[in-house]
């Protein structure tokens, strides 16, 4: 197989979906592949996520995540509305439970403000119980707008309206080398060999290897697996939306939590702790290639030097089940261990700089004939219609296409 096309996309999450649709949108004449390793679209972060649509109270003004996630957010209701996608909008409390965190709570009040988060405001505790009449807290800042959202549905959505749109989408093609020949891009799956004037990545967890494939990325994905407890039914009522700690500014996680889900469902947690291969959804998941190439990357000494007592105590959390129910217990005090089932785990696909510094903001990089994301971690999902506005863009220029905007 040897097919020639405009643009190739690697990577059929939602990102690389949105991204291929944005092009199409914007040049209805390019012939565009989509490369995906798996059978279907979305089927790591895409799919296992806590479908939370973040307003955009976290990120740094002025940062791409900022900046994406507030626009993204807009775009994917009105996309959830014009194509039936489930979502609502059921509200945020981030409670900070002792006078220690009050400093840190103030700061996300100025920086959500600063990025037009809609309707947000600090609680005092009365307030607080109303909205959440279970949790506990000495103040919060309630942003009513942050919502929930069927994220596999997104994708699926995205992949059929791709399809009709002219793409041509391949399944079961894992990408196992990138070529330049001339002016084109020679990619070699496990299943044939496609040629291409121009290449754009969005590889989620192998998105610093298809690049090293094309380019130097200088950074390395490491993979951190989060585990999920679920409430059970009969304890559901403990949370109406979504409940969560005052972050650590130090981290890129937001610490375990209580989240609502589309499907009336009540997720508790993640943990955050380094996984033993990309894909590694089980705790007993260990891939040699996956964790060689993670120990010997010049950042790792760095990564554990300044955050091994923090990885430590998630890996602690994780193998007992009474830390974590003490650490949610702080929020909703009622809740028990035998209201919480192991549920569902998630792997995040963190990048990771030679100093071992955890990179924080979204990570775009371009070649004359490429454009790679190389850091695409929460807000993401939420984020990547405007990412796919922004990759479509810096593609054109790039490749020098004309647009029909």
């Amino acid at each position: 197989m040897s097919d020639f096309y405009d643009v190739i996309v690697v990577g059929a999450g939602i990102v690389g979906l949105a991204t291929a649709r944005q092009l199409l949108t914007d040049h209805p004449s390019l012939r565009v592949a989509v490369l995906e390793k798996e059978t279907g679209p979305g089927r790591h972060q895409s799919g296992h996520n806590s479908g939370v649509l973040h307003a955009g109270v976290y990120y740094k003004p002025g940062s791409l995540k900022a900046q994406l996630c507030v626009d993204g957010k807009a775009r994917m209701e009105r996309f959830a509305d014009e194509h039936g996608v489930s979502y609502e909008l059921c509200g945020k409390l981030i409670i900070a439970t002792e006078e220690s965190e009050l400093g840190r709570l103030a700061d996300l009040e100025e920086r959500g403000h600063a990025n037009g988060v809609p309707g947000l405001r600090v609680v005092g505790p009365e307030e607080l119980r109303e909205i959440e009449p279970h949790a506990a807290g000495i103040r919060a800042l309630h942003s009513p707008r942050t919502g929930i959202i069927d994220f596999a549905g997104v994708t699926r959505t995205l992949a059929r309206l791709l399809v009709e749109a002219g793409a041509e989408l391949y399944y079961g093609h894992e990408v196992r080398s990138i070529t330049r020949v001339g002016d084109e891009s020679v990619v070699t799956t496990g299943r044939g060999e496609f040629r291409a004037k121009n290449l754009i990545s969005c590889a989620g967890l192998h998105s610093d290897r298809v690049a090293r494939m094309d380019a130097d990325p200088e950074v390395a994905i490491y993979p951190f697996r989060g585990d999920y407890y679920t409430l059970t039914p009969e304890a559901r009522h403990l949370c109406r939306g979504l409940i969560y700690p005052v972050p650590d500014p130090a981290l890129p996680f937001l610490g375990v939590h209580f989240t609502k889900r589309f499907d009336q469902e009540v997720w508790a947690g993640p943990n955050a702790v380094l996984a033993g291969e990309r894909e590694g959804y089980k705790r007993s998941g260990f891939d040699l290639r996956d964790l060689t190439e993670t120990l010997r990357h010049p950042g790792f000494p760095g990564l554990a030097r300044k955050h091994w007592k923090t990885g430590a105590a998630e890996i602690f959390r994780d193998v007992v089940k009474a830390k974590f129910v003490k650490d949610l217990q702080r929020y909703v005090p009622e809740i028990t261990g035998k209201q919480l089932v192991f549920g569902p785990s998630g792997v995040r696909a963190q990048a990771v700089d030679a100093r071992g510094g955890l990179v924080d903001d979204f990570v775009l990089s371009s070649t004359d004939h490429s454009v790679h994301v190389l850091n695409a971690p929460s807000p993401a999902a939420t984020a990547s219609l405007a990412i796919a506005d922004r990759l479509a863009g810096q593609a054109a220029q790039t490749f020098g296409l004309s647009s029909v905007r």
